[in-house]
């Protein structure tokens, strides 16, 4: 009989093998493997970083090079490896990361410029309108147009401070109110108590400017300070005095109002809806120029 073992014959059982790593890694779920694959990198980079790091130190002390310098380009190491770790594109310290975007915006901003004078230097480009009165419109409250079209039509309006004292000098007095005209009441504002805010917005958008000065006709102030507004601003003090002011439209806000702004009753009638007698503005002052 033959000692050789039959074809038949069953192999012995095999052992188990402990699975490795890239097996290990294959058959975790998706987030496992992402996780291991993250640990196994740090690791092994940390050890790297720590033994460059070392020898780094040794050669710093040795060369007499200040520990600034050896601290700055471990951090930016750091830094860099960080990135490439998250997936973040770029390198270098943060100072270099910020420039490119700064240069970018700077760039850009000089293109624009250079394209505005590039336009103004062509005969052959036309603008009709400044290309801020569409933005403005949209900063407009109705009741600013109604100031607006009443400075275009009737001029610069009065203005008043009420001041503590007899004297019209304001060394050593009180500023009592501020600003107090008619414009309100004349331009039909529909939110009277709003006025001293429409106008601040106007003159944000450089459409008015409150000037120091008086205007000529001194009825128009005697009408004013006649209102019930200004009387119970002086009653606050027992001496006190008024100083003329005038609100005027800049060179700017009357190019606006001509090209923008229905001015004329004739165009305001025209308009779908619009009623000229409630719209404020409409009637002539008795003391307008």
């Amino acid at each position: 009989m033959s000692d050789r073992p039959t074809s038949d014959a069953t192999p012995p059982p095999r052992e188990p093998e402990a699975p490795g790593e890239d097996g290990v890694l294959h058959a975790a779920p998706g987030r496992m493997r992402i996780a291991a694959a993250a640990w196994r990198n740090t690791a092994g980079w940390t050890v790297g970083a720590s033994a460059r790091a070392g020898s780094r130190l040794v050669r710093a002390a040795m060369s007499g090079e200040p520990p600034t310098e050896f601290f700055r380009e471990t951090g930016a190491e750091v830094r860099d490896y960080a990135r490439r770790l998250l997936g973040i594109g770029g390198s270098g310290d943060e100072s270099g990361d910020a420039a490119p975007d700064s240069s970018d915006a700077t760039s850009s901003l000089r293109d624009r410029g250079a394209e505005l004078l590039r336009r103004s230097a062509d005969v052959r480009f036309k603008e009709d309108t400044h290309p801020a009165y569409e933005r403005i419109l949209d900063d407009l409250a109705p009741d600013e147009g109604r100031i607006l079209r009443l400075l275009a039509l009737q001029g610069p309006q009065p203005a008043v401070d009420v001041r503590s004292g007899w004297l019209p000098i304001s060394v050593g007095s009180q500023l009592l109110a501020l600003g107090l005209s008619m414009i309100g009441a004349e331009a039909g504002c529909r939110h009277p108590d709003r006025v001293h805010a429409y106008l601040n917005n106007l003159n944000r958008l450089g459409l008015i400017w409150f000037s120091r000065e008086s205007l000529e006709d001194p009825r128009r102030y005697q009408v004013l300070e006649a209102q019930p507004e200004v009387a119970e601003a002086t009653r606050e003090a027992r001496r006190s005095h008024t100083v003329r002011r005038s609100i005027h439209l800049t060179p700017f806000g009357e190019d606006f109002c001509e090209m923008c702004l229905p001015i004329e009753t004739a165009e305001l009638e025209a308009l779908p809806g619009s009623s000229p007698s409630s719209g404020g503005g409409g009637s002539q002052s008795p003391y307008s120029p």
